[in-house]
């Protein structure tokens, strides 16, 4: 057995909602909020849509890994190697555990995007096999597309779940076709009909990175299984920020990200059913993913491993482990009770600015604290450079999503995004100076708007 791992500091209790005592005592688990930046002001981290902090649990166990458990994992014999494999198995089950799946349904990748493009590929590779005549049965039949077939994302997807698609339809003469956005961002259930007996995959985003809005999963997994479409479900912004079960929403695959949900960057996960992974041919080939090979030929191991090819992150599912058990000892309910109160905030404050638009839902139903905006007549990047020198960190851009951008008007904007650590006071922090942005640049008066909540 290895050494205990570190444990999160926090301790929350199961109620829906964070006191002040217990808010305090979570924020110092996160050890960079402790900082000051542009001369010494107190840092505000709205930008966890993008990456979150650490909790210090998250640090400490992937410095007790390197620092007594570092070993090459499924191929040493020595005592270290064989300790290392079950830090590295026992975050497989952790993880699975966390979104209500069989271990051997979860994939160890670089990051959401490979995931994503790991499903992908598989749809390629047997496309590729089917029409050169060979490959397995099995996947010829789950995953080969044809002339005629289609592939279903939504107007909401970043990049990650979209660009994947839109290659695979080029690269096999799949038509690629698309659910729309209503005006205030929120998938419309007037284009759920491009769903079809010719669908074979709907990919679709389980919360938006720039509206924040939830998706209605339930609703078109059940138009897909009536077509018997393959779901592919991106769920990295929900990961950290709703408890998330992923038998229940039945989807067939579905990536998220470490760094994302507390845990170290350069991890990604992808669930997928068991019997759609062992029909998978696999994506990147080479070491640790093989059980016999010739000059000729190889033959591969079964999933999981069969999609893990090469030296592993160990270190990072170390990490990953430990944010998994601090998420679930907060509770996810806690969670989203918090950051939903924080989302009236953001949302009350906001309205509350003159000359400033939310790219999204107005209201904070089926909606996470991911509050995207355009401030008129100021760029983003402006937006974010007086927001900064305030202390408050947003993120600036398209978001790597430019066609949810482009539907709603708008080529770029500001996005804040708050976590499980925001304060009340941060909110209020972030609109007072949000109200200073137009002023600076001679436009507009400061406002005497309010945050409620």
């Amino acid at each position: 057995m290895t050494a205990a791992q570190p444990q999160p500091a926090a301790s929350t209790g199961s109620a829906p909602s964070l006191s002040a005592a217990e808010l305090a005592a979570l924020r110092a688990d996160f050890p960079l909020l402790e900082r000051t930046v542009r001369e010494g002001r107190p840092l505000v981290y709205l930008d966890t849509a993008a990456t979150s902090q650490k909790p210090r649990a998250v640090l400490d166990a992937e410095r007790h890994f390197y620092e007594h458990t570092n070993a090459a994992v499924h191929r040493g014999a020595h005592q270290i190697a064989e300790e290392a494999t079950e830090v590295y198995e026992a975050a497989r089950a952790a993880v699975a555990g966390f979104v209500g799946v069989a271990e051997d349904e979860v994939v160890w990748t670089k990051n959401a995007t490979e995931a994503l493009n790991l499903v992908s590929h598989a749809f390629l590779h047997a496309t590729l096999d089917a029409r050169l005549g060979r490959g397995e049965p099995d996947s010829a039949e789950l995953f080969a597309l044809a002339a005629g077939d289609e592939i279903v994302v939504t107007e909401a997807e970043h990049h990650a779940n979209l660009v994947p698609w839109q290659q695979l339809a080029a690269r096999t003469g799949a038509t690629l076709r698309w659910i729309g956005l209503t005006d205030d961002g929120r998938l419309d259930p007037e284009t759920f009909s491009v769903i079809t007996e010719r669908t074979r995959i709907v990919a679709l985003t389980h919360a938006s990175n720039v509206t924040g809005a939830i998706s209605p999963v339930a609703e078109v997994v059940a138009l897909a299984r009536r077509s018997g479409a393959i779901v592919v479900l991106d769920a990295c912004q929900s990961a950290a920020h709703l408890p998330l079960d992923l038998r229940a929403l039945d989807v067939d695959f579905a990536a998220f990200s470490g760094h994302k949900m507390l845990g170290p960057t350069g991890i990604g996960v992808l669930h997928g059913r068991r019997d759609l992974l062992a029909a998978m041919p696999p994506f990147i080939t080479g070491g640790s993913m093989v059980e016999v090979v010739t000059m000729e030929t190889t033959t591969f191991m079964p999933p999981p491993n069969r999609f893990e090819a090469g030296t592993q992150m160990v270190a990072q599912t170390a990490g990953v482990h430990a944010a998994v058990d601090y998420l679930q000892k907060v509770g996810m309910d806690v969670f989203a009770a918090h950051e939903a109160e924080l989302t009236e905030m953001l949302l009350s404050g906001i309205e509350s600015v003159p000359g400033v638009r939310v790219l999204g839902p107005q209201d904070a139903v089926d909606r996470l604290a991911v509050v995207s905006f355009a401030v008129d007549g100021v760029h983003p990047h402006d937006v974010g450079q007086v927001l900064d020198d305030a202390g408050i960190a947003v993120r600036v851009g398209h978001h790597c999503a430019q066609p949810v951008h482009r539907r709603l008007g708008a080529h770029a904007s500001a996005r804040a995004s708050a976590g499980i650590h925001t304060t009340a006071a941060e909110i209020e922090s972030f609109i007072d100076a949000l109200g200073r942005v137009r002023p600076f640049f001679g436009l507009g008066s400061t406002p005497v708007g309010g945050v409620r909540g």
